[in-house]
């Protein structure tokens, strides 16, 4: 966001930064940093991923997605 006219982010764009960042710090707390960079791009047996790679299943699913994938990585460092 800028002051003084300059563009501002909608709050879809908000959101999904704000996912992302989660994403983010939950990798990094739940993985080694190599595990965490590549998480994401790596296939994944999870069911809701159905082997497909998370950034995968985030890219056909939109914010509902980000909002799922944040969910699951929150719940693994809760130790659900």
């Amino acid at each position: 966001l800028k002051k003084g006219g300059g563009k501002r982010l909608d709050e879809d764009r908000i959101r999904r930064i704000s996912y992302l960042v989660g994403i983010f710090k939950a990798l990094n707390v739940l993985y080694d940093q190599e595990l965490a960079d590549k998480w994401i791009t790596l296939p994944n047996s999870n069911r809701i991923f159905a082997g497909k790679a998370p950034l995968d299943y985030m890219l056909r699913g939109g914010l509902p997605a980000f909002q799922t994938v944040r969910r699951l990585l929150d719940a693994r460092r809760g130790g659900r």
